[in-house]
């Protein structure tokens, strides 16, 4: 499987099987996919987190730019999805599989790396960057672009989006991934 002319992880592949098989359809698209295993990649010895593993597509992006010296968390909710996810990784000390909320990540944090991709980015946003160590990196995914500013979604505010763009503890921007699709990718100062 190729994504752009470009080889897809093997455990990428592994974990789409895993959606298609359970049915599973929010998973990390390649776009996005690829921008994690970049910041991973970034943070050699860093403590990398995910919340909303799902099936494990984002997780496996995010191990494909893992270092030696790295650690991976992720958690999900729904039980059968973190079991089989969990097995897609059985194999490598670095990650753990966690089942249960979000908040369970606050006993790893702090973060060079969290991919805010379930809980916690829109019910305790807050949390989610004191979660971040000084320098950590936030991705936030599934926003749909806007030209105005303030952003705006839906012909209202996107107050989530400008929280996170303009939070004083943050240096932040928003990266288009498709034509339809944006990522807002920060810096804790």
């Amino acid at each position: 499987m190729t994504v752009a002319g470009r080889g897809v992880p093997p455990r990428v592949a592994a974990a789409e099987r895993i959606a298609t098989e359970a049915g599973f359809t929010k998973s990390c698209i390649p776009e996005v996919g690829r921008l994690l295993k970049l910041t991973a990649a970034a943070k050699p010895r860093g403590v990398i987190a995910e919340s909303g593993t799902g099936s494990g597509v984002g997780t496996a992006w995010l191990h494909s730019g893992l270092a030696t010296g790295a650690r991976l968390v992720t958690v999900e909710r729904d039980e059968e999805l973190a079991r089989r996810a969990a097995g897609v990784f059985a194999d490598d000390e670095r990650v753990s599989v966690l089942t249960g909320d979000w908040r369970l990540l606050e006993q790893h944090a702090p973060f060079d790396v969290f991919f805010c991709d379930g809980g916690g980015k829109r019910d305790d946003s807050q949390k989610v960057i004191d979660l971040l160590a000084p320098g950590g990196l936030l991705l936030l995914d599934d926003f749909t672009p806007s030209p105005d500013w303030p952003p705006r979604f839906l012909g209202e505010v996107d107050e989530l989006r400008l929280f996170y763009l303009t939070h004083p503890d943050l240096d932040a921007t928003e990266v288009l991934t498709t034509p339809t699709s944006s990522v807002i990718v920060a810096a804790r100062r």
